[in-house]
C-alpha cells in the first residue's frame, strides 16, 4: 500500500461539479492500494500519517504531526500510484489490487483514520475526479507499507 502526502493549506476534490470533500490545513491522502495489501497495511499507513512529524513549530522545524496540529485529512483512492513504468511508454497498473480488494482496503484506511479523531473527507472510490491542492511548502511525502507489515 502506498500513500502520497501532500501538506496542504487546503483542498477540495469533485466529481462533476459537485464537490465531495474538502479540507482546511491537513494533508490530501493519495492512496494505492496493491495486490497483497491487508487491513494491516492500512493499519500501517494510518498510523505513520497521523504521527509523521511534517508540520512545521515555531521554529519553523518539522516537528509536528498531524495529531498535534489537528490537521485534516482528503483521502482520494488513486489506483496511478502502483504504476510500473519500467517497460516501454505505457505505465503498467498489474501491481494494483482488485477493485473489490481496493475499495475494502480504501474503506479500512479511512475508518482508521477516522478513529484518530482527525476530520476526514474523501474522494469516491473508482470515479473521476478533479482534486484541487494547495500544497503548503511544498511538501510532499511518499509512504509505503511494503515489507513492514510482515511477521
Amino acid at each position: 500500500m502506498k500513500a502520497l502526502l501532500q501538506r496542504v493549506t487546503r483542498a477540495s476534490v469533485a466529481v462533476g461539479n459537485d464537490v465531495v470533500g474538502e479540507i482546511g490545513r491537513g494533508l490530501v491522502v493519495f492512496l494505492g492500494v496493491a495486490n497483497g495489501d491487508t487491513a494491516r497495511d492500512a493499519e500501517y499507513l494510518v498510523q505513520k500519517v497521523a504521527n509523521l512529524r511534517i508540520f512545521a513549530d515555531s521554529e519553523g522545524k518539522f516537528n509536528l504531526s498531524a495529531l498535534e496540529v489537528h490537521a485534516e485529512l482528503l483521502i482520494v483512492s488513486q489506483f496511478t500510484l502502483l504504476a510500473d513504468t519500467r517497460k516501454g511508454r505505457r505505465p503498467s497498473f498489474i501491481d494494483a489490487a482488485p477493485p473489490e480488494l481496493a475499495d475494502e482496503l480504501f474503506g479500512c484506511f479511512v475508518e482508521q483514520a477516522k478513529a484518530t479523531g482527525l476530520k476526514v473527507a474523501t474522494g469516491r472510490f473508482q470515479t473521476y475526479m478533479q482534486v484541487e491542492i494547495h500544497n503548503d511548502g511544498p511538501v510532499t511525502v511518499m509512504l509505503d507499507s511494503g515489507g513492514k507489515t510482515q511477521d
